[in-house]
């Protein structure tokens, strides 16, 4: 198989697999009467679809799962440009699949259908959880995606650790939903944002933007600090 057609196929399993698994736990599990897991449960399922996708996945295309990290990675000069346009694609495809694939399992609860409302997507003023503004939401995916590309660039530094990147990583995501669930939903990665969006009955499309721009802006802004301040490469 064409090396390329690997990464990309990598790249939407591992993105398909962050979006079902972590916006499921909000969708379907959250919802569940007796179950409630809550804040707590949502951000540990994100964190686990990171760590079980990065060393599923990783060693094939290198688990970014994340357009924002994919162009960090870009400008951290652990990625090629010319890489860039199929990863995001892939990615995109992943997560509008894994939106796909839970509007069809929410929907069809015998009973009666699970509630779709929000469907676990990002949103700021009326549809942020806690109504956070705009100017808000938009300052926490920034930092918060900054910070996440500071720990990657780290955890998978040459003199990092060998073999525990994927677990920083994927730890770090979930201190990022416990943090700024109440914010945003969390976003950090505009892949995830888009695949759920399309299925929300909210107005979710319409604050989309942000979660495309802020996360890239972030994910810029700490790679530039990485570099500068902290690469010895």
């Amino acid at each position: 198989m064409d090396s390329n057609l690997k990464k990309w196929s990598a790249e939407f399993l591992g993105t398909f697999w962050l979006t079902f698994g972590g916006c499921g736990s909000a969708v379907l599990a959250a919802a569940f009467p007796g179950v409630g897991i809550g804040l707590l449960g949502v951000s540990l399922a994100f964190g686990l679809t990171v760590v079980t996708g990065a060393y599923a996945f990783g060693p094939i295309s290198g688990g970014h799962f994340n357009p924002a990290v994919s162009i960090g990675l870009v400008v951290g000069k652990r990625f090629p440009a010319s890489s860039l346009p199929g990863y995001i694609v892939a990615q995109v495809l992943g997560a509008i699949a894994a939106g796909a694939v839970l509007y069809v399992i929410a929907t069809g609860k015998v009973s009666g259908p699970v509630d779709v409302g929000g469907f676990a997507s990002n949103g700021y003023g009326e549809l942020s959880p806690g109504k956070y503004s705009m100017m808000a939401v938009l300052l926490c995916e920034v930092i918060m995606t900054a910070i996440f590309l500071i720990v990657i660039l780290g955890a998978t530094a040459k003199r990092a650790a060998g073999g525990f990147g994927g677990l920083a990583i994927g730890l770090c995501l979930t201190l990022i939903h416990l943090v700024s669930i109440p914010v945003s939903n969390t976003s950090v990665n505009p892949a995830r944002s888009t695949g759920v969006a399309l299925f929300a009955k909210t107005a979710a499309m319409g604050d989309l933007w942000l979660f495309w721009v802020a996360p890239i802006v972030g994910a810029i802004v700490g790679a530039v600090i990485y570099n500068a301040l902290l690469s010895d490469e």
